[in-house]
């Protein structure tokens, strides 16, 4: 049977499998739509809250991220894994004492104010949606590889299956069907990865097959190790080792940066706190930070090695062939416009890091430009009369053999000359992986309009059954919204996502953090900080990757700070102006200090579980 055959019986049982889960635990109560009744076992909490943290940037872009990148690309390994255990042992248990259904929810009740609940809203509602583009644009890559349909079409399906089981199960539902889902997708990246491992050094472990010697038959002699390999490579087409630190735009002040804005983005990321909410006391939040901790494990110790076989294939299977000799993966992943060869005349397929090639140095490329790229390099190849010598797309700053970087796992199956039920199976766990994190997406921005807003500050009468219309016809909306965002999406999975953590970074965490841990910060300073952080945040983003401003040096570092690390400035200039004020305001009332207090001692049980039963009520 074919790719697309396999693809279709995966995708077939894994959908109908979300759906009947959606179905089996549908709810008909606030408290179930939103924090699952808080009745999810610590591990079955800990099984979701990996598979809504994996996203399609972990399982689909952060791999292509580390082949394409090198040594850099580990900023994101370290960002997303050490953000979680900052989460898990800083905030999660003391939010989950203060039993609220949402972060606004807890910034509303914590700072005794609804402008500072409407402010964390606004700010919830843009991550959330800066964050869900990359998701339902991995789910078009998917669907387009595997199914052989247009990307768009692809997104539309998704929001589609994400829509069904969203609003019928809410958090229950999202809940349980993440389970399901952190099993597809883990199994999905696994073993191909042992599979390729095997293939290529005879090592079980990725992990090890990465540092391991290539098998001689397939490097043409013995004792050559896999990353010598690869940085050999690499220099002999021109370009930096794979093993270099600290290259061209990547400097240390910007992994740094960009660590630090994973790290604490993470720490402020809605969808993942609001796990917490869903168990039932703080052991049960904290032995479900554990176990998600220890089941992210297995696929982030994986991804460097997954880098790097996909990098090897790639090269080597790709550099100096023929028109005629081109390897089967790259025929079936070039009709989707993510992967591109435009050939200068002679036929044949070369690397390259020249820096006169004006069409592909001209500025960053979507894979939505694609198609029209190729009419364009033809004119400029009549203008220069370039004829035999720079044969193939720059590799420089644009991705491994193509613009799109979210190629690279799904496609590395093919490239190893894997199975076909395999190759199709990898594609059912990006789906997993990108369905999973969507939904619980939605489900805050639901949550942050219809209980938030509409509830607590519009309708404080409203009915459940108000409440949840209003809840699931928000989850409409935003599947359409985020759907646009997937189509035309501001850029690669993984880029997008690290805007949403920079966001984050920005907005919520100094409100978290000193909300717990200040008893002095009041309602102002907290308000000014949030809109302080988010704004100078948003504006940078949004100014330098899509109206093309330069990257600000602060008249402090050698290079700029790129737009995936500006998150970290946008912290300090929250805390600044919330630290700032704090001595010239009124701080918070004696029964808000109270409730910090006994929030921040483990074993009480006082008004907060009072406020938190009246709050489900």
């Amino acid at each position: 049977m074919g790719i697309t055959g396999w693809t279709y019986i995966f995708v077939g049982v894994t959908f109908t499998l979300y759906i009947g889960i959606a179905w089996w635990s549908r709810v008909s109560d606030t408290k179930g739509f939103y924090v699952a009744g808080r009745g999810i076992p610590a591990s079955a909490n800990g099984m979701a809250t990996a598979a809504d943290w994996m996203s399609a940037a972990s399982f689909i872009s952060m791999a292509g991220l580390v082949s394409t990148m090198g040594y850099a690309g580990g900023v994101y390994l370290m960002g997303w894994t050490g953000g979680y255990v900052l989460l898990a042992l800083l905030l999660a248990p003391y939010l989950r004492k203060f039993g609220h259904f949402t972060v606004p929810d807890f910034v509303g009740d914590r700072y005794e104010s609804n402008i500072a609940r409407l402010v964390a809203v606004v700010c919830a509602i843009f991550i959330c949606f800066t964050y869900v583009a990359g998701q339902m644009r991995g789910v078009g890559v998917v669907f387009s590889r595997f199914l052989e349909v247009d990307i768009n079409i692809g997104v539309i399906i998704g929001m589609a299956i994400v829509f069904i089981y969203a609003t019928v199960g809410g958090m229950k539902g999202i809940t349980w069907t993440q389970v399901a889902q952190y099993w597809v997708l883990i199994t999905a990246f696994l073993v191909p990865a042992i599979a390729i491992s095997i293939k290529l050094t005879g090592t079980f472990l990725p992990q090890a097959g990465l540092g391991a010697e290539i098998k001689p038959e397939i490097a043409g002699e013995a004792g050559v190790f896999l990353l010598t390999k690869l940085n050999q490579i690499g220099q002999d087409l021109g370009f930096n080792s794979y093993t270099d630190t600290f290259v061209g735009s990547w400097d240390k002040v910007n992994v740094l940066f960009v660590a630090i804005a994973l790290m604490v983005g993470t720490a402020g990321l809605p969808h993942v706190i609001v796990r917490f909410y869903t168990v039932k006391n703080v052991r049960a939040a904290r032995w479900s930070a554990f176990w998600a901790l220890l089941f992210i494990s297995g696929l982030y110790l994986t991804a460097p090695a997954i880098a790097g076989f996909s990098r090897y294939y790639m090269l080597t299977s790709l550099n100096g062939q023929s028109e005629e000799n081109l390897p089967s993966w790259y025929e079936n992943w070039s009709q989707t416009g993510l992967i591109l060869w435009l050939d200068d005349g002679d036929g044949i397929i070369r690397y390259t890091a020249r820096e006169d090639n004006e069409v592909f140095r001209s500025g960053k490329l979507s894979s939505n430009e694609l198609i029209n790229i190729r009419l364009e390099h033809q004119k400029w190849i009549d203008t220069q009369g370039a004829t035999g010598s720079d044969g193939r797309l720059v590799m420089q700053e644009l991705g491994l053999a193509g613009p799109d970087r979210d190629i690279i796992v799904l496609a590395s199956p093919e490239m190893a000359e894997l199975s076909n039920w395999l190759i199709a199976f990898v594609a059912a766990g990006g789906l997993a992986a990108a369905l999973s994190t969507a939904s619980g997406l939605l489900l805050v921005i639901s949550s942050s309009v219809a209980h938030d807003l509409y509830f607590r500050i519009l309708n404080p009468k409203a009915t459940e059954k108000q409440r949840l219309l209003v809840g699931r016809g928000v989850i409409g909306v935003a599947v359409i919204i985020a759907g646009l965002f997937g189509i035309y999406p501001p850029g690669f999975v993984s880029q997008v996502v690290a805007f949403a953590f920079g966001l984050a970074a920005a907005s919520f965490f100094p409100a978290i953090v000193l909300g717990i841990f200040s008893k002095r910060v009041g309602t102002i300073p907290a308000i000014a900080g949030m809109i302080a952080g988010i704004t100078f945040t948003g504006f940078y983003i949004i100014a330098n990757v899509f109206f093309g401003m330069p990257t600000w040096t602060f008249g402090v570092f050698e290079t700029g700070i790129s737009a995936q690390g500006i998150g970290t400035i946008g912290m300090l200039v929250n805390f600044a102006v919330t630290l700032g004020l704090t001595p010239f305001t009124k701080g918070p009332s004696d029964a808000t200090k109270q409730l910090i207090d006994e929030v921040r001692e483990p074993e009480y049980a006082g008004p907060a579980v009072q406020i938190e039963e009246a709050v489900d009520h």
